[in-house]
């Protein structure tokens, strides 16, 4: 089922603030409803859904921020069997461990 993510609402944008969850876990919601606000180091606006379902999981909560394309939310078929959030595409940190000699 569909992933609900962090979207670029502007181009110096690279990471957003949920600043209030519109849905709750558990209600239904139909692509074009708000179903959070996203604030930005400019504004805050709404976030619309694009796909219909089941708000199954809330992953970052009212107030936490995360990357662009992060998943925040997933949508499912009410049954509690959305699956796991896939990881945002970004470059992989370095490894700061010395090596071993």
């Amino acid at each position: 089922m569909p992933e609900i993510t962090m979207p670029r609402l502007s181009d110096t944008m690279e990471s957003g603030v949920v600043a209030a969850w519109h849905k709750h876990v558990g209600d239904q919601v139909s692509a074009g409803d708000v179903i959070a606000d996203i604030e930005t180091d400019k504004a805050i606006m709404e976030l619309e859904a694009y796909d219909d379902g089941v708000l199954e999981r809330i992953l970052v909560p009212e107030g936490a921020s995360a990357p662009i394309g992060a998943p925040i939310g997933l949508l499912g078929d009410g049954t509690g069997s959305a699956p796991e959030p896939s990881a945002p595409e970004q470059s992989a940190p370095e490894s700061s461990t010395p090596e071993a000699s």
